[in-house]
């Protein structure tokens, strides 16, 4: 199954672009995706592959597909995975839920977890009424992209008009150390903000002396030039 997909994306390799991603997300030493390989395919490409042979990919062959060392790899196999779940009956989506779960240290990028986090876990934990404790439990992992799961997962909730729990994983990762999470959380909690923008303007000024900068600019990037300027100071009054 590895080669069949490996062979399909190297129809559409670009010259120079491994090279690109590889600097984009700091493959280089100490960076967050230290080691991880690319070959230069952009995301589009990828899930046109994913999206037309994602039939031929068994359903438990996934787990061993998100180890696979070539970044596009993994990605393309988390978009055959949600292909998968999107067109499969309530057992199988179960099946699906639950095999993400269990292999969430094999999300192991920020683009793996923000293309397919909303998607299953969000989604199914949403349309199967799950108790959303799970959503807190992925935040206190020590694990940083389960963390970023945690987060993402939101998304779909969100679109749900249900937004109370990105408020709550936000507060409790305003103390993380990754900017990863900051940028996550802020970005999630922009989303929230779309729904509902007094809960966002409350979060920021309950929490704003403990807030990331990060997250910060990321929760107010659509506010008003001068309002966003007033937020970053901390004068939420004027």
């Amino acid at each position: 199954m590895r080669e069949y997909i490996l062979e399909k994306l190297k129809e559409h390799i670009e010259t120079g672009k491994k090279e690109i991603l590889q600097s984009f997300f700091q493959t280089g030493k100490s960076g967050y995706a230290e080691n991880d390989i690319f070959i230069g395919v952009r995301v589009p490409m990828q899930r046109k592959v994913a999206k037309e042979i994602y039939k031929d990919i068994p359903i438990d062959k996934i787990p061993k597909l998100l180890e696979d060392p070539i970044h596009e790899v993994r990605l393309t196999t988390l978009f055959i995975m949600i292909h998968h779940y999107e067109k499969s009956k309530d057992n199988i989506k179960k099946h699906i839920y639950e095999m993400y779960l269990k292999n969430t240290h094999k999300v192991n990028n920020w683009d793996l977890v923000d293309a397919s986090a909303h998607k299953i876990v969000g989604r199914y934990i949403y349309d199967y009424n799950l108790d959303r404790k799970i959503l807190y439990k992925l935040a206190e992992s020590k694990d940083l992209w389960t963390q970023r799961i945690s987060v993402v997962a939101n998304w779909y909730l969100i679109s749900k008009n249900e937004i109370e729990h990105i408020f709550k994983i936000s507060k409790k990762l305003l103390d993380h150390k990754h900017h990863l999470i900051h940028k996550a959380s802020g970005w999630m909690l922009r989303e929230a903000g779309k729904k509902d923008i007094g809960a966002l303007k409350e979060f920021i000024k309950e929490n704003y002396s403990n807030m990331p900068r990060t997250m910060l600019r990321y929760s107010i990037e659509k506010f008003p030039e001068l309002e966003r300027k007033n937020y970053l100071k901390g004068e939420f009054n004027l």
